[in-house]
């Protein structure tokens, strides 16, 4: 996870560093579309507790976490970016932390991809099992099964950390980043390996459900509605696949932006401030989108709560209240 606008070379100890007009712009700039995005899925959030339609349905309650996730994800990222600013240097120990709870919710984010595309498959391939195989309980196994998952794969890199780095690595400062801090080459050996192995499971459920719910589609030509849930479906599908093309930007950002970099040397605080904005911020923003926006049962309520306003069919109930008090 890259940080920072600015870069830092942590052999050479060369660093680039904006302008100020430069740096508040792009602070600016960041902060601004933190609180936005930010802002639309804290009333997606809202929306869904209000709502008893959503929180007893396993699939609003898998889009949620990943609409909290995202949140956590983008609000890490965001401080990073401000800390990198305001301090350039902050503690080892600081630094460990936040890249770890980044590192979760970045594994997170596909692994809630598949496994909605699962349930989006049952619901499709398999209805009359969707209520048996799909319960409340079964969907918060899941999301804790998620989060397990992800440790799997990120705490490694802490014990790595604690068994080949001295103490005083800890009570040191350093420019936060994920290549700075997790620097042996075994974690550059593991994060590889798991990677790989990761993504092509999640890519092949995604294909896997993406070619049933086709086939499902094909097979469901005589009933209407059948019809256009399939093929809503296999839409959503779809945008769970942008969603993971989006997301697997972070595993190949280093490779991109040092060949970018080899290209234009000249510009490399350009280079690199657009890649945060493209791999951190970009991927956040889509996953409002594909439900909040697309789904017709949450987008009826959101557009009452995005706007603060207040339904009127309940402004008469309040008013005969009001009057009984006096």
């Amino acid at each position: 996870m890259n940080s920072s606008s600015h870069g830092y070379n942590g052999s050479t100890g060369l660093s680039y560093r904006d302008a100020y007009n430069t740096a508040v712009a792009k602070n600016v700039i960041v902060v601004a579309l933190g609180l936005i995005i930010n802002y639309i899925n804290g009333t997606l959030i809202h929306t869904f507790r209000k709502h008893q339609i959503f929180y007893v349905n396993p699939r609003y309650i898998l889009f949620i976490h990943l609409v909290v996730n995202d949140m956590i994800q983008l609000t890490l990222t965001i401080s990073l970016f401000l800390l990198s600013y305001i301090f350039y240097r902050i503690n080892a120990s600081l630094c460990c932390l936040i890249i770890t709870l980044s590192i979760f919710t970045t594994l997170n984010t596909p692994l809630n991809l598949a496994v909605m595309a699962v349930e989006c498959y049952i619901a499709i391939c398999l209805p009359l099992r969707h209520a048996e195989l799909c319960t409340i309980k079964r969907t918060y196994v899941l999301i804790g099964w998620i989060w397990v998952m992800s440790s799997v794969l990120a705490l490694p890199d802490v014990i790595i950390l604690l068994a080949t780095e001295p103490v005083q690595l800890f009570y040191s400062t350093m420019f936060c980043r994920r290549e700075n801090l997790f620097r042996h080459p075994i974690h550059l050996k593991k994060r590889d390996v798991s990677h790989i192995i990761y993504l092509i499971g999640v890519w092949l459920t995604l294909l896997y459900t993406y070619i049933m719910i086709f086939l499902a589609a094909k097979s469901a030509k005589t009933a209407k509605s059948a019809k256009g849930d399939t093929k809503k479906a296999r839409n959503t599908i779809l945008l769970h696949g942008f969603q993971l093309l989006l997301c697997m930007l972070t595993y190949i950002a280093h490779a991109v932006r040092k060949a970018l970099l080899y290209l234009f040397p000249k510009h490399h605080v350009q280079i690199v401030f657009a890649s945060y904005i493209t791999v951190q911020i970009l991927p956040r923003f889509l996953s409002p989108i594909v439900y909040g926006l697309r789904d017709k049962a949450f987008r009826q309520h959101l557009k009452r709560y995005l706007l603060c306003t207040v339904s009127t069919s309940i402004k008469p109930l309040t008013a005969a209240k009001v009057m009984l008090l006096y």
